[in-house]
């Protein structure tokens, strides 16, 4: 009876690899394009981070805000946070930065802390640099502010 199972399963499993192999013609959408799959492509320059300081506007409710500046060699680890040294709301008058947002001194149950919250120290979990690149693939991204507008100059609001 394992016999038999087994035959079964590896004659099913033989062919869903030859259908596999089968539909290698089809145009499936990639970030490969048509370089095929033992090719290496060529490798591509590393974009240039947008460098401006100039504050960029969001694109949804909460999203956090992008870094308008270069963090290559910021060192943020247990010991240090190079980005607090702008940011914190000791020094913002001295470098004219926005302060961190209030949320990033809460605990998990809301409570006020006198230090930024170790949930939130490691700023690249959330805010990333923009760099000059072209998008890699199609984006038909609207923002809310659009959206919204949309319907009301098409008299869709309620």
């Amino acid at each position: 009876m394992k016999k038999l199972i087994i035959c079964c399963l590896s004659v099913l499993l033989s062919s869903l690899g030859a259908q596999a192999i089968a539909s290698e013609d089809d145009n499936i959408a990639t970030l490969r394009h048509s370089t095929a799959i033992d090719t290496q492509e060529s490798t591509k320059k590393i974009p240039n981070v947008i460098n401006s300081d100039i504050k960029q506007a969001r694109n949804y409710p909460m999203q956090p805000p992008v870094i308008p500046h270069t963090t290559r060699n910021y060192e943020v680890n247990l010991n240090s946070n190079k980005c607090m040294s702008c940011h914190s709301r000791e020094r913002t008058q001295d470098s004219q930065a926005p302060m961190v947002s209030v949320t990033h001194f809460m605990d998990r149950e809301g409570n006020f802390l006198a230090e930024l919250s170790p949930r939130r120290y490691f700023c690249n979990q959330c805010h990333v640099n923009q760099f000059e690149a072209k998008p890699l693939i199609d984006n038909s991204f609207v923002d809310m502010h659009t959206l919204t507008s949309q319907k009301v100059n098409s008299g869709e609001q309620k």
